[in-house]
């Protein structure tokens, strides 16, 4: 669980970041990479809930 927060601060300082370079420069790239970034992140969030939910159904049989 440590690592997923970790993991979570680490996307969302790369997503302000990005969003701040594209604030900058006015370059259409930085926020498609941000876009792209947080689409990861919340992929990657729903995988390790669904583990964790099967991890409860699982221990429950």
């Amino acid at each position: 669980m440590l690592i997923a927060r970790i993991l979570g601060m680490l996307l969302c300082l790369g997503i302000g970041a990005l969003l701040l370079l594209w604030m900058s420069t006015g370059q259409g790239r930085y926020k498609l990479w941000a876009w792209r970034l947080a689409r990861a992140g919340l992929m990657a969030a729903f995988v390790i809930l669904v583990l964790f939910a099967l991890e409860r159904v699982l221990t429950a049989v």
